[in-house]
C-alpha cells in the first residue's frame, strides 16, 4: 500500500486546499456553466482503447521527451480511434495538473472523444472538479477510500453524468466490486470495471493477472485491462480473454506516431475477437 498511502495523503491535502480556494457551492455553480462533455460510446466491433496522456511514470520516470506537442498527441489518439483519452492530473508523482484536463477536453471536443480524469480521488469534490474542467469520466480506485465514500463518489459521478472506471488490483477488490455492482443494478450510470496488473509495491507488471482474475469481474460492467498492454500482441491477448477495453499509457507515449500506435492496438484486438 506504499504508493496508494502516499497518494491518499497527498490527495486529501489537495482537496483541503481546493476547498479553500473554491467552496463546493461555487464549484457546483461553475459546473452549471460548462458545456456537456461527449458521452462515452463503445464501438460495436467489441474492443476499444483508452489512450493515456501522462508526463511521468513512477516506475519509468520522465515520459515527456517524446511529447513536445501534447495537443497534437491527443489529436493523434483521437484520429487513431481511441474511445477515451485518460489524462493524469496528479502533480507529485505524475507531473499532472487539472489544466491539462481542461486543455485535453477542449482539444478532444471536436472529435467527440471524452476525456477522463485519472488521479487518486478521495472525495466527491474531486469528481465535481473533473466535471468543471471538462471531463466526461473519472477513475475511482476501489481500495483508495472506505466503501461509503466510494459509493458517494459513484453517486456524484452518476448525478453529473460522468462515467466511472472503477479500478481493482486483486480478487478481494473484485469481490467488493461485485457487491457494489449488485447493489447498483438498474441505475442510470456508466461504469467500466478495470483490472490493473501492476503490483503496487514493486510496480512490476503481472500480465497473468488478466487471465487469472477475468472470471471474477462483474458481468454487467464492461471490463478494462489496465497496465501491461504494450504491443498489438498484448491487445490481442486481452481481447481474447474478453476484455472490452485496454487502457494504454507508457507504450503510446513513447511512439512518434500516436494515431498509428492506437490503430495498431485496435486492429490487433478486434481481429482477435471470436
Amino acid at each position: 500500500m506504499g504508493l496508494l498511502a502516499d497518494m491518499h495523503h497527498s490527495s486529501l491535502q489537495r482537496v483541503a486546499a481546493a476547498r479553500e480556494r473554491v467552496p463546493e457551492a461555487a464549484l457546483r455553480a461553475a459546473v452549471l456553466g460548462t458545456q456537456a462533455p461527449p458521452r462515452l460510446r463503445l464501438a460495436r466491433i467489441g474492443f476499444d482503447i483508452i489512450a493515456e496522456m501522462k508526463l511521468r511514470s513512477p516506475s519509468l520516470g520522465d515520459l515527456s521527451a517524446s511529447t513536445v506537442d501534447p495537443v497534437r498527441r491527443l489529436e493523434g489518439y483521437a484520429e487513431g480511434g481511441a474511445a477515451v483519452c485518460s489524462i493524469l492530473t496528479e502533480p507529485t508523482r505524475f507531473d499532472g495538473d487539472l489544466e491539462h484536463l481542461r486543455i485535453a477536453a477542449d482539444t478532444l471536443q471536436p472529435y467527440g472523444v471524452p476525456a477522463m480524469r485519472k488521479d487518486f480521488l478521495v472525495d466527491p469534490y474531486q469528481v465535481l472538479e473533473a466535471r468543471a474542467y471538462g471531463a466526461a469520466g473519472v477513475l475511482l480506485i476501489l481500495r483508495m477510500v472506505p466503501r461509503d465514500r466510494l459509493v458517494a463518489m459513484l453517486d456524484c459521478a452518476a448525478d453529473q453524468g460522468l462515467f466511472v472506471l472503477l479500478e481493482a488490483f486483486d480478487a478481494d477488490d473484485l469481490q467488493v466490486a461485485g457487491e457494489i455492482a449488485r447493489e447498483r443494478e438498474g441505475r442510470d450510470e456508466q461504469v467500466l470495471m478495470g483490472l490493473n496488473c501492476r503490483d503496487l509495491e514493486t510496480l512490476q507488471i503481472d500480465f497473468g493477472r488478466f487471465a487469472g482474475l477475468r472470471d471474477r469481474m462483474p458481468l454487467d460492467w464492461p471490463c478494462v485491462a489496465e497496465s501491461g498492454v504494450q504491443t498489438p500482441d498484448d491487445a490481442a491477448r486481452v481481447a481474447e480473454l474478453g476484455y472490452r477495453l485496454a487502457l494504454v499509457g507508457t507504450s503510446l507515449m513513447r511512439r512518434a506516431d500516436p494515431a498509428r500506435a492506437v490503430q495498431e492496438l485496435l486492429d490487433a484486438g478486434r481481429k482477435a475477437l471470436p
